[in-house]
């Protein structure tokens, strides 16, 4: 990620026990200033998911999310492993002015439950802190 602004890493063990792998970062400038995060697409091509696997493919439509106070959205995906294993996966991007913030989650558990501990992890205070930091350049 040379030349990226800095990234953040968490990892969360769900009640079923399998391992969560969180990763957020900003984009600072890649929003369109008057819709923020308008559609599915944008989340497709923004959400980071390729650094992860460059086959993934949508679960379902996206759907409308508030993180840190900032609008956007949230899509599930289906992620083919290098080596072949399948991982659900979530992309999120949200908007702030004209910059994004943007999360992507992936585990061998299910897309619900990868879902769920993302928007979880998301909402904590250190992770909320650390999140408007990183959108104002600090």
């Amino acid at each position: 990620m040379a030349g990226r602004p800095a990234a953040r890493s968490v990892a969360a063990r769900p009640s079923c026990g399998d391992e969560i792998e969180l990763y957020v970062r900003p984009k600072i400038g890649f929003c369109n200033c008057d819709s923020g995060v308008a559609d599915d697409d944008e989340v497709d091509r923004v959400a980071d998911l390729d650094l992860i696997s460059e086959r993934f493919a949508p679960l379902e439509p996206g759907r409308v999310v508030r993180v840190a106070d900032m609008p956007g959205r949230i899509r599930s995906y289906d992620l083919k492993m290098s080596d072949g294993a399948r991982h659900a996966a979530v992309g999120i991007a949200v908007s702030r002015r004209c910059d994004l913030l943007v999360a992507v989650a992936q585990g061998k558990t299910s897309a619900p439950e990868v879902r769920r501990a993302a928007l979880e992890f998301l909402a904590t205070d250190a992770l909320t802190k650390w999140m408007m930091a990183a959108m104002e350049g600090r």
